[in-house]
């Protein structure tokens, strides 16, 4: 059997750091407020003029250098993200333009926060069906320029950034001790739409407008679907939860973290968390987190892995993945 095996990872942050004491002088808001209720202690914000694409780029080369291999191997690269350049052409022709990549297709994916899973399931297909042997998956935002700044309970979440993944064509067995893409499971529900969503569009007000959330509806339903997702994907590879080394979840909410880890009697110490420091990256955060227990030597080779993501549509899913 063929699998997806992620054979190389990379990050990019903005270099403007901006913490909760900083938005109180702009909010009304504290810094107690914003970490009781969500864990958040800082993000990074996108400096004006630094787009989307140029964090994209950023994780990108990182990410290529990680798996040890240059543009020109690559097939294709598939951007999820909800914070394009432009409505058009899709940022990662941008991408694969500025890497010098003159082969292969590029497209963009849009799921929000989910978007890195669903890119993730997309890049999983396309390795196994053959039609490409190499991908590099990006999950880059820049929220910043969806957020009003006058609305504390939701500008307080958000951060921008990027983080990638080389994904390459692997022989394997067929069974869980194969590294790689193990499954996906993806899931949606367009009636939830009015809980989280962003008041604008091309075809509706010719602007991107602005973000729009009801908090508790969607924590309740993060918490259930996310549960949901796990234990999905968990059961397409005949495991039990427990038997997954690592969980790494979309960075909404510390208290969505924690509160999936206790429906599900999982162990605080094998979920990975970085919400703290990089607030919601949305199609980034699960990306970013991955590259962070990576580095710092958590996520080692052979370990089983767990990523999931919940985002506005509501979308949400999860990918089991032996690292």
């Amino acid at each position: 059997m063929i699998r997806a095996r992620i054979i190389g990872c990379g990050a990019c942050l903005p270099s403007n750091i901006v913490t909760n004491d900083d938005l109180a002088k702009t909010v009304d808001t504290s810094d107690e407020w914003i970490r009781e209720r969500t864990g958040i202690t800082q993000r990074h914000i996108a400096l004006p003029g630094e787009k989307t694409s140029d964090l994209a780029l950023g994780a990108a080369r990182a990410a290529l250098a990680d798996a040890g291999i240059d543009a020109g191997e690559l097939d294709m690269v598939i951007v999820a993200t909800t914070t394009p350049d432009e409505s058009f052409p899709a940022t990662a022709t941008v991408v694969q333009a500025r890497l010098g990549m003159t082969r292969g297709a590029a497209f963009d994916v849009q799921a929000v926060c989910s978007g890195f899973i669903y890119g993730l399931s997309v890049a999983d297909s396309l390795i196994r069906t053959g039609a490409a042997r190499t991908i590099l998956l990006i999950g880059a935002e820049t929220m910043s320029r969806l957020l009003d700044w006058t609305d504390r309970t939701t500008c307080v979440l958000f951060g921008d950034g990027a983080g990638a993944v080389v994904l390459q064509a692997h022989a394997g067995h067929g069974d869980n001790a194969d590294q790689g893409v193990l499954n996906t499971r993806l899931f949606s529900d367009g009636r939830l739409h009015d809980m989280l969503y962003a008041d604008g569009g091309v075809s509706s007000t010719q602007s991107a407008g602005k973000l729009r959330m009801q908090g508790k509806e969607v924590f309740k339903h993060a918490v259930t679907n996310i549960a949901a997702a796990i234990v999905a994907s968990a059961e397409a590879s005949h495991i039990a939860v427990s038997d997954v080394d690592w969980f790494v979840p979309h960075q909404a909410n510390q208290r969505i973290l924690d509160g999936t880890a206790r429906k599900l009697g999982i162990d605080p110490a094998k979920v990975v968390s970085t919400v703290a420091q990089h607030g919601n990256t949305s199609a980034a955060s699960v990306p970013l987190a991955l590259v962070t227990a990576v580095k710092d030597g958590r996520i080692k080779r052979g370990d089983l892995v767990l990523m999931e993501a919940m985002g506005g549509g509501f979308t949400w899913g999860a990918a089991l993945v032996r690292w």
